[in-house]
């Protein structure tokens, strides 16, 4: 069996194969193909994926290219994880955000929105030349911003789920919390992607949420940095992202002093890389932790297992609202448990939401569309409605000032 990993010179790369490792069982594979255009970084990933596989007598060969066809030809999995622009790129989307009163953040707001337009032209070429190369291929994208890069997959007819690692971490939590194994934890997940909620917790077909917050909503509180009253209050448990939008102007200030996320990334990155080119180095190393992208790996397996395998089990993806929140579009891209087959995903069917959250998400998924249009189509006015939608900006002026920052900031990756 065949997998790619397209962007496979990033450091996450490692987490990546140190799942596939472990979970050779669930997920046989006989080769792993890194693409990638960087010839440095690739060259680096791949030695440490390939020592770390021999470490684990694992027999998959890792293949390492800047060719795209040679990448994913025969596969039948691929894995877009890429970044347009690199850190430096991110640094810009977690700062100009901020000359405006704005949250600087890569996945949502005006510097997601910066993202999405890079991305979905790039990411939409490679799922053509993966329509050409390797038809019958499942296309996972763990690509930022994700509810937008995957919608922009399915409205172009490509065999593409989306996948985000905040679910499966929250199960892994709350489990750790309860002294369980995780596989007995179900989660009551809904919303879009970055912008979700747990609303229950089944354990044996029970609801735990209300132990979990009663016993341990302090560490939840503290996990998230948001108030513990808040949490107790929705009985729910938001997504860490539900800070930018409940803690918006705390957010803003903390950025304005802090140092930011992407250049904190671009010091492990250095480090990282240092430790991949050490070749005594044949196991995942610790500061990866700080990367981000905790259970990443173990989310990838089971969803390609479950893909390729027909198990119709049930995990959380991004997939085809088709009906299940009845006050979006059936188009629309949302974040829940699916029943997952060779045929795909089928969401759940889910509980009425409430106002409370379904008024954020309805925003936030009009926001969405607007910004892949402004994706694939171009133009100032098309980005600047798209951010006159977000809830996170919201107002004309300042609507207009991001977009000039933002054009400005951008110019050189947009052909329009």
């Amino acid at each position: 069996m065949k997998l790619a990993v397209v962007g496979g010179g990033s450091t996450y790369t490692p987490e990546l194969i140190d799942g596939f490792a472990r979970l050779r069982d669930e997920l046989p594979l006989t080769e792993i193909a890194l693409v990638d255009p960087d010839a440095t970084r690739l060259d680096l990933v791949a030695g440490v994926s390939r020592r770390m596989l021999a470490r684990a007598g694992h027999p998959a060969r890792v293949v390492a290219t800047a060719d795209v066809q040679r990448g994913v030809e025969g596969a039948q999995a691929v894995l877009f994880q890429l970044r347009v622009g690199g850190q430096a790129a991110r640094q810009v989307d977690e700062t100009f955000p901020l000359e405006c009163g704005c949250v600087g953040q890569e996945t949502t707001g005006a510097g997601g929105l910066a993202k999405a337009l890079r991305t979905v032209p790039v990411v939409l070429d490679l799922a053509e030349q993966v329509r050409t190369h390797a038809p019958d291929a499942w296309i996972v994208d763990f690509t930022n911003p994700v509810g937008i890069v995957t919608r922009a997959l399915l409205d172009a007819g490509h065999r593409a789920i989306g996948l985000c690692n905040v679910a499966i971490g929250f199960q892994r939590r709350f489990a750790a919390h309860l002294g369980l194994a995780p596989e007995r934890v179900r989660l009551g997940h809904v919303g879009l992607n970055h912008l979700t909620w747990e609303r229950t917790v089944h354990v044996d077909g029970e609801d735990v949420l209300p132990r979990l917050i009663a016993e341990h909503g302090q560490a939840i509180a503290d996990d998230l940095h948001l108030p513990l009253e808040l949490i107790q209050r929705l009985r729910t448990v938001p997504s860490y992202y539900l800070r930018y939008f409940y803690a918006h102007d705390l957010v803003v200030e903390e950025q304005r002093r802090q140092p930011s996320r992407a250049a904190e990334v671009a010091a492990l990155e250095e480090e990282l890389l240092r430790l991949y080119a050490d070749p005594a180095v044949d196991t995942k190393p610790e500061a990866l932790a700080k990367r981000g992208g905790a259970f990443y790996s173990e989310a990838a397996v089971a969803l390609i297992a479950s893909l390729l395998g027909d198990r119709g089990d049930v995990q959380v993806v991004n997939t085809r609202n088709a009906g299940t929140l009845p006050f979006l579009s059936d188009e629309a891209v949302i974040e829940v448990p699916a029943t997952i087959t060779k045929d795909g995903a089928v969401p759940l069917p889910v509980d009425p939401v409430e106002p409370l959250y379904a008024g954020l998400i309805a925003g936030v998924s009009a926001y969405e569309e607007l910004a892949l249009q402004a994706a694939l189509h171009g133009g100032a006015d098309r980005v600047r409605n798209a951010l006159l939608a977000h809830p996170l900006v919201g107002q004309e002026a300042i609507a207009a000032e991001l977009t000039t920052l933002l054009l400005e900031n951008n110019g050189r990756y947009l052909s329009w």
